[in-house]
């Protein structure tokens, strides 16, 4: 794996797990809990990657990872308490991982052979699948279905990389395009409450009989 690869991947877990312990911090869980969700919504996207490209599981592969998950939840365990709005670092949290990981998921769909909408699928299914099984696991409702842009920014992100790598653009300045332009889609739904409009329901239509 290349070393932005490399790079990108860690930063992806590290923050997912912070994500994932901020969550155990406000259920009130102890400590193996916080390093359950941390190592849950760390590594889960990234696992379900790595199933569907049949390819060696990144976290079995190399224990730098379930390191990196229970370190962040100790991390967090011990400071939590400074952080008094919670729910919005989770947020931020959340967007930095979902952003690393559009890329991560799209780049390691085109290197399998992937076509650009698989590799934009891969891209959203990586970011995405450790924050739903986090939020199903604490009984919250899971970012992906809030009204505000979350697997929109994915797509835009894994989207950006695709169309930058196909163009010949240098990874990491395609990396690092995909990031931004998920993060600053994310940021947006989150600052500003972006959505996508929602489906109206209309009355049904009456048809004469015989």
């Amino acid at each position: 794996m290349a070393g932005w690869l490399q790079w990108l991947d860690l930063l992806g877990v590290a923050v997912f797990a912070a994500s994932g312990a901020l969550v155990a911090s406000r259920k009130q869980m102890d400590l193996i809990g916080f390093g359950l969700m941390a190592t849950a919504t760390g590594i889960g996207g990234g696992t379900l990657r790595d199933l569907l490209l049949e390819r060696p599981v990144f976290w079995i592969a190399d224990g730098r990872y379930l390191a990196v998950c229970l370190g962040i939840a100790l991390l967090v365990y011990l400071g939590a308490h400074i952080v008094q709005r919670r729910f919005v670092v989770l947020l931020w949290a959340d967007a930095v991982g979902i952003s690393a990981y559009a890329v991560m998921g799209a780049e390691l769909g085109l290197r399998h052979g992937a076509a650009a909408p698989v590799a934009v699928a891969l891209g959203v299914m990586t970011a995405t699948f450790g924050g739903l099984i986090r939020d199903v696991l604490c009984q919250e409702t899971p970012l992906i279905l809030r009204r505000e842009v979350y697997a929109t920014a994915v797509a835009a992100g894994a989207g950006a990389y695709v169309a930058a790598h196909a163009l010949g653009v240098d990874n990491p300045v395609a990396g690092f395009l995909g990031f931004a332009v998920s993060f600053a889609v994310r940021a947006g739904g989150i600052g500003l409450g972006w959505s996508l409009p929602t489906y109206k329901p209309r009355a049904g239509r009456d048809y004469p009989v015989g």
